[in-house]
């Protein structure tokens, strides 16, 4: 008589297969007592059970802005590694987005090289326009904390039309801005500091204004879609890595809302 289960890979390990003895044991009646005994055991968690937890999370979030803020001490102190940084926080940063298992070294050595590319810059707008960067960090938490506070209220949810909205205007955004180096790099601007954004469109209003504002209720509402997607996470169980891309998602996010403020803020004190 053939085996009930063929598969190799189940007959070959012990951790599959029972002996005689174990088949006894299994069929014999369960007492009272053991009966009392398993349900009394307590249930896993799903920290214990390997699945993603909003505190498991929110440590990652932690660690990956701690290794951040390490690395932006470090290119305040060498703003000369500003443009490698920007390179490899590029480079990063597209790797872990396509990634389809989340790797938490690649994502710390991201924290590590952005974090280097955000001090560098924040060094170098702070010498033009001092205050700058308590300006700019004031604002960025500002922002995430009312942005925080309203998707915890439920009075902002992600939908599938204002996702789709925000996908639109994102990548005409990124359009712009590739357009706007473009025409620096070859001179077309003149000497404006920060290109198409310095121009005024009406007197004493620059489009580098109107631009900012409405980029910064974009990195706002990328960052509902950060939370959505941690609380989905939570909520269907998904594997405790994922915390990991949680955590890189809100960096990336806050990383941009913090850029596009200090800009917005130069731009009015230009």
């Amino acid at each position: 008589m053939a085996a009930a289960n063929s598969n190799p890979a189940f007959t070959n390990s012990a951790a599959f297969t029972l002996n005689a003895a174990k088949a006894s044991q299994l069929n014999r009646p369960i007492s009272e007592n053991e009966l009392s005994e398993m349900y009394g055991r307590p249930s896993a968690s799903p920290d214990s059970a390997g699945r993603m937890t909003y505190e498991d999370t929110i440590v990652k979030i932690v660690i990956s802005f701690g290794i951040l803020l390490v690395g932006a001490v470090i290119g305040w102190m060498v703003p000369a590694l500003l443009i490698p940084a920007a390179i490899g926080g590029l480079v990063l940063g597209l790797v872990n987005t396509f990634k389809k298992q989340p790797s938490r070294t690649l994502i710390l050595i991201y924290a590590a090289v952005e974090g280097v590319f955000v001090g560098g810059l924040s060094q170098l707008f702070e010498s033009i326009f001092p205050g700058i960067v308590f300006q700019a960090t004031l604002g960025t938490a500002s922002v995430i904390g009312v942005t925080l506070a309203l998707f915890a209220s439920g009075k902002i949810r992600a939908s599938a039309r204002a996702t789709k909205v925000f996908m639109i205007a994102t990548l005409g955004y990124l359009v712009f801005s590739l357009i706007n180096v473009g025409l620096m790099l070859f001179g077309a601007t003149g000497d404006l500091a920060f290109g198409l954004r310095s121009m005024e469109i009406i007197p004493g209003v620059k489009l580098g204004v109107v631009i900012g504002i409405f980029v910064v209720l974009l990195a706002a509402y990328s960052l509902v879609l950060d939370f959505d997607s941690i609380k989905t996470g939570v909520q269907r169980g998904a594997a405790r890595i994922f915390g990991w891309q949680a955590a890189f998602g809100i960096m990336v996010t806050v990383v941009w809302l913090y850029v596009e403020i200090l800009r917005l803020i130069a731009i009015f004190r230009e």
